[in-house]
């Protein structure tokens, strides 16, 4: 009977739950709460590893999913990056190849031209090198976004010379012209003084006409001319007088100039309250030291210096350049007259292509913000009677 009392005993031991042990041992058996609060301390335990694991598991997630933007976007920039530099070498490969383009089409042209001009015998065959001649210098105006300025500089002279080259040969074949030539000197010189201001004072300050011929038949060392120290007067030249000549104009206060026809260059300096107009001009213009004046100029290349409150109604191929000015104002070349189409295509610019509005300060060079020293002039004050 013991034993089997005892048996049923682990029996009945061994069939209780563990709360029930738990319980028994914490109300029964010596040092049985101290069981219990163990117990009841490692379910806090884990409990509090359980919410900790749940909030790291939280901001792992929050994680997780800032680095894939971080990532994304750095790779992103990456690819931008990598974009860039590939548009960068595509364009100078560009740009290289143009520029072998243009160098073997004008010494091909060039080659064409001096031979003509080493061979013309005859009026026609002079005729075919000016239109030779005229292409290469559109080559050359076509070319001048991706040229260097070395190179630039370098073809442009060739034209000029080339150009001087054929007056030269134009005037040897009609010696003649030699003694017409100054009777439309002061045909010119009248009718300047005939177009003056009412009452202003003579203009001694002409820098007369195309100078003269040499004994040899050709034209002579300079070709620059135009007016200087003019105050109040209309001023005036005709095609004929400045077909690709370099023009300077100085020291003139409240002038008006009209320049028709095809110069090769074109200088302004010094002028104050002037309105000058011109036509289609091979190579550039200068502007240095201007203030309170209006111009219309149609050019390869644009440059201003010095220059304030001035408003320029422009015609240009390359870009315009601005230098220590403030105040001047940009818009469309406007100006016309009769035969300034032909003049266009004697000048080799593009009547298609105009960068009026594309300016370059060399005095400001941040890209993000506006320069303050040019702008664009409104459309309502583009409105301008030029004659």
């Amino acid at each position: 009977m013991g034993e089997e009392n005892k048996a049923g005993a682990d029996v009945s031991v061994s069939g209780q739950s563990e709360d029930a042990l738990v319980g028994g041992l914490t109300e029964g058996a010596p040092g049985g709460s101290k069981v219990g609060e163990r117990k009841i301390d490692v379910k806090m335990e884990s409990a509090g590893c359980s919410a900790a694991a749940a909030n790291g598991a939280m901001g792992s997630q929050r994680d997780r999913s800032l680095v894939p933007e971080r990532l994304q976007r750095r790779e992103q920039e990456r690819q931008l990056e990598v974009e860039r530099r590939k548009q960068k070498r595509q364009n100078q490969e560009v740009e290289e190849e143009k520029s072998d383009f243009f160098a073997a089409a004008f010494a091909r042209e060039r080659a064409a031209v001096e031979e003509l001009l080493e061979s013309g015998e005859s009026a026609e065959q002079l005729e075919e090198t000016a239109a030779r001649l005229q292409g290469l210098q559109k080559l050359l105006n076509d070319s001048v976004l991706f040229l260097a300025a070395y190179d630039l500089r370098q073809g442009q002279e060739t034209v000029t010379r080339l150009q001087a080259t054929l007056a030269e040969r134009r005037q040897e074949l009609q010696p003649k012209k030699r003694f017409a030539f100054k009777t439309r000197r002061k045909d010119a010189a009248s009718a300047t003084k005939v177009d003056a201001a009412p009452g202003a004072p003579a203009a001694e300050g002409i820098l007369a006409s195309p100078p003269p011929l040499n004994e040899e038949g050709g034209i002579g060392s300079s070709f620059v001319f135009g007016f200087s120290n003019v105050e109040s007067q209309v001023l005036e030249k005709r095609a004929e007088e400045l077909h690709q000549r370099d023009v300077l104009l100085t020291e003139l206060s409240k002038c008006t100039i009209k320049l028709y026809g095809n110069p090769n260059t074109l200088r302004l300096a010094k002028a104050r309250s002037c309105t000058l107009l011109c036509g289609p001009v091979s190579t550039s213009v200068f502007l240095e030291d201007c203030s309170d004046c209006v111009l219309a100029v149609a050019c390869q290349q644009l440059r201003v210096h010095t220059t304030r409150d001035t408003r320029i109604f422009l015609q240009v191929t390359s870009r315009a350049i601005v230098e220590d000015c403030s105040g001047i104002q940009f818009a469309p070349y406007t100006w016309t007259y009769p035969g300034i189409d032909k003049d266009f295509e004697g000048s080799g610019l593009d009547r298609s292509k105009n960068n009026w509005n594309i300016v370059d300060d060399f005095n400001w060079l941040a890209r993000d913000m506006a320069s303050p020293n040019w702008s664009i002039l409104p459309e309502e004050e583009r409105v301008i009677q030029w004659d």
